[in-house]
């Protein structure tokens, strides 16, 4: 039987749901860019945590079905090349990170848009099995398993490489493969605007 967990922003407009998650791998990261994009969204709080680490949980694209409310969904980027992310324009609730190159298959599922069900991150995911981009962190971080670190980096790295021999990669909701293109245009920040967010704490 097919297992799956749901997808849904803040206010219900934006559904959908992801299949397989105990094939996805957690990590919280505490980059500056993740932090930037925190603040873009503005409240309600609660993507960061305490440290500015956000909580993402990246899967295959192909196993993400966005179901209702698509015309909800908006694409923002820091710089010209930077990540593409994804959020619900209608509650500003954030949903995943993508890399603008469709090709390298994966989606980083921010733990916002997935608690709305009565199945736990831990229960469905999985615990934490990293912590990237440390240097940003506001404060102390528990410190990296180095065999945890390894396996998530390993699945990681398998599943990018799996999606490309298989042809997998074509199937993701937040792309038109046939065009090479995101399925909506991201707004792209100016160096000014992205200096203003990342100015603030």
């Amino acid at each position: 039987m097919n297992m799956s967990h749901p997808i849904r922003c803040r206010c219900g407009a934006l559904r959908g749901e992801v299949h397989h998650p105990e094939r996805g791998t957690r990590a919280v990261c505490y980059c500056r860019d993740c932090q930037a994009y925190a603040r873009f969204l503005g409240p309600p709080s609660g993507m960061m945590d305490a440290q500015g680490g956000t909580d993402i949980v990246v899967v295959r694209p192909q196993h993400v079905f966005l179901t209702a409310g698509l015309a909800h969904l908006g694409c923002m980027s820091l710089s010209d090349k930077g990540t593409l992310r994804w959020y619900a324009t209608c509650c500003q609730t954030p949903i995943g990170n993508t890399p603008r190159d469709h090709k390298v298959a994966h989606v980083g599922l921010v733990h916002d848009c997935l608690e709305a069900g009565d199945v736990s991150l831990d229960a469905a995911f999985g615990p934490v099995r990293m912590r990237v981009n440390t240097h940003g962190a506001h404060g102390d971080v528990p410190a990296n398993s180095p065999w945890a670190f390894g396996i998530a980096v390993s699945r990681y790295l398998a599943s990018v490489a799996w999606a490309r021999l298989s042809g997998a990669y074509r199937f993701n909701p937040f792309f038109d493969t046939s065009l090479h293109q995101p399925i909506v245009h991201p707004r792209v920040l100016t160096p000014a605007e992205r200096a203003a967010l990342e100015a603030r704490r």
